[in-house]
């Protein structure tokens, strides 16, 4: 007989304790988890030349708003860790909300809407493999995954810090048990109802019409500031207790300290909250709030939140921030914030909003070794790189060379071909250099053979535009599958074979199309020409939405981008966007289903060339960039 979920719970908490004790073991060892800037995003015009390197006044250990990509037990890990550029954040989070999914049968599908289609997309293989793995065995899969991640929450919350954890009926009272032992049941504040107008009608049950939130300190030295979030009396309340009015015309009501003296109630100061919220309605279809994300909480809510437990500049955290109202409510209120989701279009969504928000600049990062981390978890801690290699030459039907002609075991040939085939290691970088590389192995190894293909992991962002350039018809390069670790975890190499998918590269073209200056200005004018997306088979996507997408692949490729950016001054290493059209933008034109193709920046003068740097992200998530060297001013 099974145990019950309460036999169970001892164990998926220890099991989850010991998970989080072996990350912060590793927090200063070589092995220690990094974040990998992608984007330094700059929405106002008027923080062009800002830096947070050195330049800015700004102190090098001051953290920056952050929003990030990935696993967020991971990205806690890195966020604990610390890196050159930022200290660690281990006790310096002055307060986290997290609305993690509760629902596993929740739809987490995304529609993608292009000119002439609506492309119904479901999440993308990672976050199927994360969500499934969520929930493969029930509620008890679920605990097993917060655990962990509420353990390094506790870790990153300073001593006057709290967190805020929104659930509802679905596991809500067994997240309320795993609390109670990692935060202390003696730090418990609050379990605060949000019961809104909106929502579920009861044909068999009452209708479902409340989420529970529940507080709790990281020690009982919590922040909270109550008269932030004061609250109007009811109609009925100020007439019956608010009766008298002064000469300004305020309604006020008497009462006595305990000496006798008298003071005043003014009802226009509102009342303090007590813990069932009614007065805060969920979003409705046609809300003009709405992002277009199906779990969006209200920005009053936040609001709310962020102000009554965090001090003024305090730093605010969501670790599965979804639609991305924590990060836009705090950047609202002049809080700091981190936020981070493993969902691809979470991340686009957030990073739209901040821009339409015209925050200040913020870092959009991700996990910097994502499948060394999956490695160690598939494969052991120990794992070698050549392991890996074999296993991915075997899934592309390669047989590996002779030990003598091998290079960590990561070459291989096409049987019955003079096809050679290099796996890349998934603890670097795909460039230009990895594709020299094995153009030289074609031509030395075993005799020389007639073509190579490179399958690499991650790949530098200008990958295709140096595929390009390099011009060489014999060289092909593909992308391995990012969930492969994940499936070889659940399925063993051996049930793979048949369905997976090396899938080519995104690539984007792109020019300058003028230079020209006007005293101590001067205008650059950026065009996009054309744009191919990664192979739609790689895509997650039904046979139907894929020739949906094959049409607008063909007939308008450019309507496919979600979403660019343009640094002016790149300098090779960080990317510092300071013009960023999207998608739904209608400031730079009117239609919402397409960016604009060319971009013009207003720049102080610069003498000499400028490289200028322009990166796309298309509708499903996926990164291009093309460089352009030695631009000049035009005569």
């Amino acid at each position: 007989m099974s145990k019950s979920l309460l036999e169970q719970l001892p164990g998926i908490v220890a099991a989850g304790k010991r998970q989080a004790a072996q990350i912060l073991e590793q927090l200063d060892g070589r092995n220690r988890v990094s974040l990998q800037t992608r984007e330094l995003v700059i929405p106002s015009e008027d923080r062009v030349g800002f830096n947070y390197w050195g330049n800015d006044g700004v102190d090098a250990a001051d953290t920056p708003n952050r929003l990030i990509y990935g696993d967020n037990l991971l990205a806690m890990a890195a966020l604990l860790a610390g890196d050159e550029d930022t200290q660690s954040l281990r006790g310096k989070i002055d307060l986290i909300y997290i609305d993690p999914p509760f629902d596993s049968k929740a739809d987490y599908r995304t529609k993608v809407r292009l000119p002439g289609a609506t492309i119904s997309q479901k999440p993308t293989v990672l976050e199927q493999f994360a969500y499934s793995d969520t929930w493969a065995g029930g509620t008890a899969s679920y605990l097993s995954m917060i655990v962990p991640r509420l353990v390094l929450m506790r870790e990153l919350l300073s001593d006057r810090g709290s967190i805020f954890v929104h659930l509802d009926w679905h596991v809500g009272h067994y997240v309320k048990i795993v609390l109670d032992e990692i935060f202390g049941k003696e730090n418990f504040i609050n379990e605060v109802i949000w019961t809104y107008k909106f929502g579920a009608r009861g044909k068999s049950a009452f209708g479902r019409k409340h989420d529970a939130i529940y507080f709790y300190g990281k020690t009982g030295q919590y922040f909270l500031n109550l008269d932030a979030v004061r609250v109007p009396h009811e109609p009925a309340s100020l007439e019956l207790n608010f009766r008298k009015i002064d000469d300004d015309g305020r309604r006020y009501r008497e009462g006595r300290w305990s000496d006798g003296r008298v003071y005043r109630y003014y009802a226009d100061e509102g009342r303090a909250l007590d813990d069932v919220w009614s007065d805060l309605n969920s979003l409705h279809q046609a809300d003009p709030e709405r992002v277009d994300y199906a779990t969006q909480k209200p920005a009053a809510l936040l609001e709310r939140i962020i102000k009554a437990a965090s001090p003024e500049g305090g730093l605010v955290a969501d670790f599965f921030v979804g639609s991305g109202t924590t990060a836009a409510t705090a950047e609202a209120v002049g809080r700091r914030w981190i936020a981070t989701d493993l969902g691809k279009p979470a991340a686009m969504i957030t990073r739209k909003r901040l821009i339409d928000l015209d925050a200040k600049p913020f870092l959009y990062q991700a996990i910097g070794d994502y499948q060394v981390e999956q490695a160690r978890s598939t494969l052991g801690r120990s794992f070698r790189v050549g392991d890996l290699a074999k296993v991915v030459l075997d899934l592309f039907d390669a047989l590996p060379l002779p030990p003598e002609e091998n290079v960590n075991g990561s070459l291989g040939r096409l049987p019955g071909t003079r096809t050679l085939v290099y796996a890349d290691s998934p603890s670097r970088l795909t460039t230009i250099s990895t594709l020299k590389r094995a153009q030289g192995y074609r031509e030395v190894k075993m005799g020389g053979f007639d073509k190579v293909v490179v399958l690499g992991w991650n790949f530098s962002a200008g990958i295709g535009q140096d595929i390009n350039d390099l011009n060489d018809p014999n060289l092909e390069v593909l992308v391995i599958p990012p969930d492969l670790l994940d499936r070889l975890k659940k399925k063993g190499a051996g049930k793979l074979a048949s369905d997976v998918r090396f899938s080519s590269l995104q690539y984007l073209q792109a020019e300058v199309a003028a230079r020209t200056t006007d005293g101590e200005r001067e205008s650059l004018a950026v065009s996009l020409w054309n744009y191919v997306l990664l192979s739609p088979d790689a895509i997650n996507l039904d046979q139907a939405n894929r020739a949906k997408l094959q049409d607008v692949m063909n007939s308008e490729p450019l309507a496919l981008i979600e979403y660019w950016a343009v640094d002016p001054d790149y300098d090779g290493e960080v990317f510092r966007s300071v013009w960023q059209d999207y998608r739904g933008n209608t400031d730079n034109d009117g239609d919402e289903l397409r960016v604009v193709t060319t971009a013009v920046l207003d720049l102080p003068r610069m003498d000499g060339p400028r490289t200028v740097c322009v990166r796309a992200v298309d509708v499903f998530g996926f990164e291009s960039e093309v460089v352009i060297s030695g631009v000049e001013v035009q005569a």
